[in-house]
Parts: structure tokens; C-alpha cells; sequence
């Protein structure tokens, strides 16, 4: 098993930036992705950013290229989401998944996820 805690999300205004961490726990060595996913209200859960678990390849949505920046800490087990220009189109929770295998946007092949954080953006 894989524990997975979201932390650093908030209330910020429309430019400003967030950094979201994701540490995780237990069997890591069982983990090949790191992925960071989105869900506004009403709307289905978004592909944000994944990584691999060694940070030697990531993969971004078009919506994060330019803003976002995904990035993992070996010595902490911890991923992170810098997140820059924000607008208020970006308010959503934001989650944190492993997967076993390397894989990109698909949340079906996520095997752990995270409580997931708020990120609420004000225009």
C-alpha cells in the first residue's frame, strides 16, 4: 500500500503562485508515476502533471505547459505542483495519485490517491 497527503493549497489571488506537495508513504518503491490531477465542481477530474518516479521524464496538460511545473524530491518522497500565473479558472481540489506503471492522463490507471487540497483562485 501507498499513503499519499496533499498540503499547500489556499486562497489566492489571480497571478499569484501556489507550490502543492505531495508526500508519500509506505511501498514507494512500488511506484513508476507521480500524477497530479484537478476537479472544479460539476466538472469531471482533470489531468494536470505527472512525473515518473525517478523525475527523469514528466508529462504535462496543455493547461499546465508554461505555468505549472512538476517536480520530486527523492530524499523526501515528496512531489510537487509549482503553480505560477494562476487564474481563477485553475480553482479546483487538487489531487495526487501514484501509479505503478508509467502512465499520463488517464485517472483510471492510478493506483493510490490522495485526500486531495483546495486551490480556490480569486479574479
Amino acid at each position: 500500500q501507498v499513503q499519499l497527503v496533499e498540503s499547500g493549497g489556499g486562497l489566492v489571488q489571480a497571478g499569484g503562485s501556489l507550490r502543492l506537495s505531495c508526500a508519500a508513504s509506505g511501498r514507494t518503491y512500488t511506484i513508476d508515476t507521480m500524477g497530479w490531477f484537478r476537479q472544479a465542481p460539476g466538472k469531471e477530474r482533470e489531468f494536470v502533471s505527472s512525473i515518473s518516479w525517478s523525475g527523469a521524464r514528466t508529462y504535462g496538460a496543455d493547461s499546465a505547459k508554461g505555468r505549472f511545473t512538476i517536480s520530486r524530491d527523492n530524499a523526501k518522497n515528496t512531489v510537487y505542483l509549482q503553480m505560477d500565473s494562476l487564474k481563477a479558472e485553475d480553482t479546483a481540489v487538487y489531487f495526487c495519485a501514484a501509479s505503478l506503471t508509467w502512465v499520463h492522463g488517464n485517472p483510471n490507471r492510478y493506483d493510490y490517491w490522495g485526500q486531495g487540497t483546495q486551490v480556490t483562485v480569486s479574479s
